[in-house]
């Protein structure tokens, strides 16, 4: 099993959440206590669910729950937007991140669904 901290998807989240602590400081009091909290739980949370899934022999299910988070997240970036909290600039930025790391558990996703029906034998 590799370490989940070698995983390019834990170290996209990685970041995203460093970036996300560095410009919350900068939201509007009644945003940095509210949504601005919830999103960077939120990140945690997903942090986990990485560890978590990585560390289980049937990871689909896991998965699937990452991929819920960083929809959630996604969610709430657009409203921080939508009330001016972020600039295009940062939006943008946070969008490509969230879109890289979507297609990564897509991906792994797909890779353990061929796995589980043999098409892929795993290495022992």
């Amino acid at each position: 099993m590799a370490h989940y901290q070698n995983l390019p998807v834990f170290k996209a989240t990685y970041a995203l959440l460093i970036y996300l602590y560095t410009i919350s400081r900068n939201f509007q009091r009644d945003y940095r206590y509210t949504i601005g909290e919830s999103l960077k739980k939120d990140m945690l949370e997903m942090m986990l669910n990485l560890y978590r899934t990585n560390s289980k022999a049937d990871k689909r299910e896991l998965i699937r729950v990452c991929r819920e988070n960083i929809e959630g997240i996604r969610i709430q970036v657009r409203i921080l937007f939508d009330l001016k909290q972020l600039s295009l600039k940062q939006y943008s930025r946070i969008s490509v991140d969230i879109e890289s790391v979507s297609k990564q558990l897509v991906a792994w996703e797909q890779y353990e669904e061929k796995k589980q029906t043999g098409s892929i034998e795993s290495k022992k």
